[in-house]
């Protein structure tokens, strides 16, 4: 069995989806989970899989110095089809490998095809749309003066053809409302 497949099948027995595995310098192995019903992933989570990783690399031999166990986070990677179908509606930044119209970066509302690959995916945006995944302090903050509404604008790709598909973080520090 291969290192990965060792970390997934222990990950996978503790009810958690392997998301990835990194060695990085001085030993450290960074462990990535995720819960399969898109809830978030706990501290407890972590320390659970952190525990039960420790002995099954114990027994396979499997030689490290530091092991981290965490969450993908909110502006989490989209690697596989998977992936994009679970966050399809989500606001996501798209860097592409080769420019397209002088560009390689693009933000936008991901839209999916299901079973449409290899370019079934697409990202649409404009003012409005990504209006709806901004802060209300910053959506104050920029109102300029009114300037010709920006007309829909769509992006199609496939997987092979991005560098990187990250979400875009919604945070919301008002609190409680009385």
């Amino acid at each position: 069995m291969q290192q990965s497949e060792i970390i997934a099948s222990t990950v996978q027995g503790l009810g958690c989806q392997f998301v990835e595995a990194n060695w990085v310098a001085a030993g450290v192995l960074r462990v990535t989970i995720d819960h399969e019903d898109g809830s978030a992933v706990t501290v407890d989570d972590c320390e659970r899989v952190s525990r039960q990783l420790q002995y099954a690399l114990e027994v396979e031999g499997l030689d490290y110095k530091r092991l981290e166990v965490s969450s993908p986070g909110l502006d989490r990677l989209l690697r596989t089809p998977q992936d994009l179908l679970r966050f399809a509606g989500q606001a996501v930044d798209v860097h592409l490998r080769l420019p397209f119209q002088g560009r390689k970066r693009y933000r936008g509302v991901l839209q999916v095809t299901p079973g449409a690959e290899p370019s079934g995916y697409c990202i649409a945006w404009d003012d409005a749309l990504l209006q709806q995944f901004e802060h209300p302090r910053r959506r104050a903050r920029a109102a300029a003066p009114p300037v010709a509404a920006q007309p829909r604008q769509e992006l199609h790709f496939s997987l092979a053809e991005t560098r990187e598909i990250r979400l875009v973080p919604v945070l919301d520090f008002r609190g409680r409302r009385s």
